[in-house]
């Protein structure tokens, strides 16, 4: 499975400077005390592994991998394994740089709201994932990228009308009893979500013919 890692790393090889790039106008906005954009740059790591579902449409991997000894399911495994990789490095890179540029404009720095925008930001990565591969093997990369924006946009929509209907101040003060759990609750709920897509992902791909 090591060798499937190391050849989606090599696919997005080229493309880890759009990151570096976005890394330092990053470090440029936030001395400048303009708009962050932190969250923006874990979406893009997502983004890059994407393309490499492409470019192995392209050159006809798939039928290679799947004459490999556990090849549909190490390829699957590497595709979220590379992807978390590359997700959380970013973030842990960005909250370095974050925490970096906190102390030097405010000589100090809360670590507890850091680490609460770091986990938020990789939920919501994440959660692009979980959702995303599925429909990736299900449908392919075009067609998943349409679906993907329709499931956004119809959960906007529902969202919109169900906030005209719901008391949304009276459920997160129900809630509020969580906020000491957030650090455990939520990299649980990835991994079973992880869990839960990586096996649907898998399932798909089994049963699909190249």
């Amino acid at each position: 499975m090591l060798g499937f890692i190391k050849k989606d790393l090599l696919m997005i090889k080229s493309n880890f400077k759009i990151i570096a790039i976005l890394l330092i106008i990053y470090v440029i906005m936030g001395f400048m005390g303009e708009m962050d954009i932190s969250f923006i740059l874990p979406f893009i790591s997502v983004m890059l592994m994407i393309s490499t579902f492409s470019y192995d449409n392209y050159n006809n991997w798939d039928s290679y991998a799947i004459t490999l000894p556990n090849g549909r399911k190490n390829s699957v495994k590497a595709k979220y394994i590379t992807t978390i990789i590359l997700i959380l490095t970013v973030s842990i890179i960005t909250t370095i740089l974050s925490i970096l540029i906190s102390y030097y404009k405010l000589n100090i720095v809360d670590f507890k709201l850091t680490i609460f925008n770091m986990t938020s930001i990789v939920f919501g990565t994440m959660l692009v994932l979980m959702f995303m591969y599925p429909m990736i093997y299900k449908l392919g990369v075009e067609k998943a990228r349409i679906g993907i924006f329709i499931m956004v946009f119809g959960i906007i929509i529902l969202g919109s009308i169900l906030l005209q209907y719901i008391n949304i101040n009276k459920i997160l003060n129900s809630l509020s009893f969580l906020e000491n759990y957030f650090l455990i609750l939520i990299p649980l709920i990835i991994i079973i979500l992880l869990y839960i897509s990586y096996k649907i992902s898998l399932r798909i791909y089994l049963k699909k013919e190249f």
